[in-house]
């Protein structure tokens, strides 16, 4: 029998002892979470906020971010709740940059997490040469492009939860480069069996990422025998829709109705871009439909949206009037308030600007898309997080996150165009 002086270190002894198989039974469970977590929990989530990301910040893309600079990046991404990145290709060292940014990271700090959506570039036979085009052959790089994914896919399978085929990579008018969908669908049903022999997890998921036209909501070309099986072989549909590029090519929901010259500018504007929400909103739905007209039943989220703040040419002053900070605001906040409520991921475009994607042209709307500026400023979108305090020790280089216009409203609505007034609109928008 033990003495009544010996019971009591025993108890000690024994609580020791369970606190320290609990605490080694936790470590595993807090590494496998994000493993764990799948691509249709993750995209479902309206509280994971989704972004498209390049970080590229010369007017050139030899120049890649350093590891160190995306970290910078990412901490700023997730200081606003971005929990899922998009890239665009894989042979370049960036995507796998970003991976070993993340993981490094989430060594760092345990809580941190973030996840990817990794884009493999498909081009057609010949494309960015002076040779003829062949859309009806894929280029020799798709096949490294897609082994490329395969192998970060499994090198980071706690990060890596989406594998894109493809980037508008069917849509007609991207001529130097698309493709017809039977590239896509190889390249799908590729990845899709190496999930069936366990050569890739079997929770990630499989799409292509493309405009809303390309995958059947627009023209009747696109509706094809190859793009229907296609529909049915990725696990989900990520899909393209840019109403600020409509306000020239489109515009049948842009412009000022009469009887709303009466109304203060700012309470037009706020009608005018709900009408560009509900044109990005009637794209979604043409996807849908077409999509039940064939019987098919895929969760369909936003692979790619967005508003430039500035342009010189078609959407600028001279232009369609589409581009400035406060507009841009406004399609942010009311897309991802939209997405929030049904339930669908939205990777905004983009994070921060990017100068080498119009390097001719400083002033191109296709560098000024970002919620930041290159050099660090956050956009009138993010003048609240700013006085929130959010970005408080963070960088991007050397610059610490103020807001642009030197946080001066007033100065940035006279940057402001209101756009013209329309005699009709389309009743549907």
């Amino acid at each position: 029998m033990k003495s009544l002086l010996q019971i009591p270190i025993l108890i000690c002894l024994i609580l020791l002892v369970s606190c320290k198989n609990k605490s080694e039974d936790q470590k595993p469970m807090q590494n496998q979470k994000s493993k764990d977590l799948t691509a249709k929990a993750i995209l479902s989530n309206p509280d994971y906020l989704a972004i498209s990301y390049g970080g590229y910040r010369q007017n050139t893309r030899d120049k890649q971010p350093t590891i160190a600079q995306l970290k910078q990046d990412l901490k700023i991404l997730d200081a606003i709740g971005i929990k899922i990145l998009r890239t665009y290709n894989v042979r370049l060292p960036h995507a796998a940059n970003v991976l070993k940014a993340i993981k490094e990271l989430k060594s760092e700090n345990p809580e941190f997490e973030m996840y990817v959506m990794l884009g493999a570039w498909i081009d057609c036979k010949n494309a960015w040469t002076d040779k003829p085009l062949n859309h009806n052959v894929g280029s020799v790089n798709n096949k490294e492009e897609i082994n490329r994914a395969v192998e970060l896919a499994n090198m980071y399978p706690d990060i890596v939860k989406v594998i894109a085929v493809g980037n508008e990579a069917m849509v007609k008018w991207a001529a130097l480069y698309y493709v017809e969908p039977h590239i896509i669908l190889k390249w799908v049903k590729y990845l899709q069996n190496l999930k069936k022999e366990g050569q890739l997890d079997k929770n990630l998921w499989i799409t292509s990422s493309d405009n809303f036209a390309s995958w059947g909501g627009g023209s009747p070309e696109y509706h094809t025998p190859e793009l229907n099986e296609l529909l049915r072989a990725v696990d989900y549909l990520s899909i393209h829709t840019y109403p600020m590029h409509d306000t020239h090519y489109n515009p049948t929901f842009w412009g000022v109705l009469p009887k709303e010259k009466k109304l203060k500018n700012l309470e037009i504007l706020d009608k005018v871009m709900n009408r560009a929400l509900s044109y990005a909103v009637s794209q979604y739905d043409s996807v849908a439909n077409y999509m039940q007209s064939l019987g098919v039943k895929k969760p369909i989220h936003i692979g790619e949206t967005g508003w430039a703040s500035l342009s010189n040419h078609l959407y600028g002053e001279k232009g369609s009037k589409a581009t400035d900070e406060y507009k841009q605001a406004l399609y942010y906040n009311k897309i991802r308030a939209w997405s929030k409520k049904n339930k669908v991921a939205c990777f905004y475009f983009e994070a921060f600007d990017e100068p080498w994607k119009a390097a001719h042209n400083p002033l191109d709307s296709e560098n000024h898309f970002g919620l930041f500026t290159v050099d660090g400023k956050a956009k009138y979108v993010l003048w609240d997080e700013v006085d929130q305090g959010l970005f408080k020790n963070l960088k991007r280089g050397k610059n610490t996150i103020k807001k642009t216009y030197g946080g001066q409203r007033e100065d940035l609505l006279l940057d402001v165009s209101m756009p013209d007034v329309k005699k009709e609109i389309t009743p549907n928008h």
